[in-house]
């Protein structure tokens, strides 16, 4: 089997990963998300029985309550953090797995820098986009307050941190197909 190529896409919450990574699909590159894999552990047994002994308060008769995880795991880092430590480890495997199926893929990684993920591929583009604009967009697909979308930029490292890393840093704040341009460029880039 020859030697796969995978490229991490990253950035805060509301940066336009999903969007980026929307328009690689388009092109018909395999695109995989962190996001899809671990709501699919959502509904593996074994993974909420371990869930529930972590978070008990979180469950009401064996059915877990996401938004009382939710704001359980973005108001309290500990919790937060236990929370990484059971996630992390089964979501990547499972990216992985999908992406070595394949010579070229690009996966969508919210948490790469925090969870020390970026070793894992060959090249990592990061999505940033201006703070207001980030919260308008997840205020609008998410309806969530403000200070529920705050607490979860807080619980991200930043921008400026992300820039800092080895890493293609693709601007955010134009239009849909500024960034398709962008996707474009950067695919040039990289062959």
């Amino acid at each position: 089997m020859t030697q796969s190529k995978r490229i991490a896409v990253t950035g805060g919450i509301g940066s336009g990963k999903t969007e980026f990574c929307s328009i690689l699909n388009k092109m018909g590159f395999p695109v995989f998300s962190c996001d899809e894999i671990y709501a699919e552990l959502l509904r593996d047994k074994d993974y909420l029985s371990v869930l529930e002994r972590k978070f008990p308060t979180c469950f009401a008769d064996g059915i877990l309550n996401r938004e009382r995880l939710a704001r359980t795991v973005f108001s309290d880092e500990k919790a937060r953090k236990e929370l990484e430590k059971i996630a992390h480890p089964r979501i990547m495997s499972e990216l992985l797995r999908r992406m070595e199926e394949h010579p070229l893929s690009f996966a969508e990684v919210p948490l790469l820098f925090e969870g020390g993920f970026e070793g894992l591929f060959e090249h990592v583009v990061v999505i940033v986009r201006e703070k207001e604009n980030r919260i308008a967009a997840i205020g609008k697909r998410d309806g969530l307050s403000r200070e529920q979308i705050l607490a979860r930029m807080n619980a991200q490292c930043s921008d400026e941190f992300r820039k800092r890393k080895q890493a293609t840093v693709i601007e955010n704040n134009g239009t849909a197909e500024e960034l398709a341009r962008q996707a474009e460029l950067f695919l040039k880039k990289i062959s």
